[in-house]
């Protein structure tokens, strides 16, 4: 009550220090990090609050704060991408080992090398910490090259960051799956493929959208471009993600088997 009274109240000249507080005091006091006092809904309405403060957009308090925030969230690649496109923090190094590391984790070691690249190119602050932990993730990949030659030594030797992320087929025949009932497979790629040990609780936003234009290009999926950087379109934010699910909430069910 106290934190809801000064963020209602505020009068001062900082107050992503009030949110700030709010959410460390959440961390520590209640279990699981916070999670069980509503954390994430906590850091919902901070991003909320503070969206467009450009005041901000170097300040290390505030992108710990959307990455906290895009813990959260189902596909953090997005909020990543969002947060270079605003240029939120691009200038801090945080941002691009946080981003590398949920690429590395998913398998996609070119993308992942890309943005520790785009980042030192930047020379994001603190600039050694971000080289440091490059060469860790080089000395990482690395080893696991070393590892698939030695359990594959007929293989050719192209390195991880030089194997090209795997394509999706157009137009390519199906061949269905099960015997009673046959449904057709379903093959994801590059970002689709999601980590093994992440555990989401929110849906990314759908705010996040390529403005209408009024004509279009075709788009060949088979043709295989240079390595770039994902980034997003520069654009105005509308509203945060929407949660899956709230308190006090019913999740939508089978209208037939209700009592």
């Amino acid at each position: 009550r106290e934190f809801e009274a000064e963020i209602r109240f505020y009068s001062g000249d900082d107050p992503l220090d009030v949110w700030e507080r709010y959410i460390k005091w959440t961390e520590q006091a209640f279990p699981g990090g916070g999670k069980d006092g509503n954390l994430a809904a906590v850091l919902e309405r901070a991003v909320s609050a503070l969206h467009g403060q450009q005041r901000y957009y170097k300040d290390p308090r505030y992108l710990n704060l959307w990455l906290k925030f895009g813990d959260c969230c189902n596909e953090p690649l997005d909020l990543y991408s969002y947060l270079c496109s605003q240029e939120i923090g691009t200038t801090l190094a945080l941002l691009y080992i946080t981003w590398a590391e949920a690429l590395e984790a998913r398998g996609s070691f070119r993308k992942a090398d890309l943005i520790f690249q785009e980042g030192l190119q930047r020379k994001a602050e603190p600039l050694d910490k971000l080289q440091a932990h490059h060469k860790q993730f080089q000395a990482r990949v690395s080893r696991q090259t070393l590892l698939a030659l030695e359990e594959n030594p007929n293989g050719d030797n192209t390195g991880l960051l030089e194997i090209a992320e795997p394509q999706r087929s157009s137009l390519a025949d199906l061949k269905g799956r099960g015997k009673k009932k046959v449904r057709a497979p379903i093959s994801r790629v590059g970002d689709a493929v999601k980590a093994m040990n992440s555990n989401r609780s929110f849906q990314p936003q759908a705010s996040l959208q390529l403005p209408n234009t009024p004509c279009f290009a075709v788009f060949d999926e088979n043709s295989v471009s240079g390595p770039e950087i994902p980034t997003l379109t520069a654009q105005s934010w509308s509203a945060p993600p929407v949660p899956k699910a709230k308190e006090n909430e019913v999740s939508a069910g089978p209208w037939n088997s209700g009592r």
